[in-house]
């Protein structure tokens, strides 16, 4: 990774608004990409091939992590999910700052890799307010949210590993914290 170029990861428990932020960020600042990760889940209503995720069969993941194609990759909810090291290459290489939103095993698979990343970790207010949230997205059945929230309780306990921490209670003020932090990482660069 050259000087000009900052990989961030951002994690989080499902539901404390990663998704939210990192669209809010990438509209309030330029030069910045945001990786799409590779899965083995089914596609959700709204959800587009290689903008959202890309989509392939348990095979097709496990051939790419055959052929070494991944930055990292991990087991989250029973699916498996990567980064492909070639999109963050090409971004990196185009004199852009990255994203990853990834979940804490791939994090920490990255931050072993190229320990110049920057973790930031995205908490919600409560276990009762992501509890809430998961809720009113209706995406899983009540096992899948039962796992959901198991792994929220397991992920929170890692935050220490993470550079920062925001805690998700009010959008702007998040947003606001979220795009502070990207500034002053930007600021020792060479542009």
């Amino acid at each position: 990774m050259g000087t000009k170029n900052k990989l961030f990861i951002i994690s989080g428990p499902s539901g404390a608004g990663k998704s939210t932020l990192v669209n809010k960020l990438t509209k309030r600042l330029k030069n910045i990409v945001l990786s799409v990760s590779v899965t083995t889940r089914k596609r959700r209503l709204g959800e587009r091939e290689g903008k959202d995720y890309y989509f392939v069969s348990e095979e097709e993941f496990k051939e790419k992590i055959r052929r070494g194609e991944f930055l990292e990759w991990a087991v989250v909810h029973g699916h498996y999910y990567g980064t492909l090291s070639s999109l963050v290459n090409k971004a990196l290489s185009q004199n852009k700052d990255v994203i990853l939103e990834i979940d804490v095993q791939g994090a920490i698979q990255v931050k072993k890799k190229m320990p110049e990343s920057i973790l930031i970790f995205i908490l919600p207010p409560t276990i009762e307010v992501l509890k809430e949230r998961l809720k009113k997205r209706k995406t899983e059945d009540k096992k899948a949210f039962r796992l959901r929230i198991e792994n929220a309780l397991k992920e929170v306990k890692e935050k220490y590993r993470y550079e920062y921490a925001i805690i998700n209670d009010d959008l702007g003020k998040a947003t606001d914290e979220l795009v502070k932090v990207f500034k002053s990482v930007r600021k020792g660069k060479n542009c």
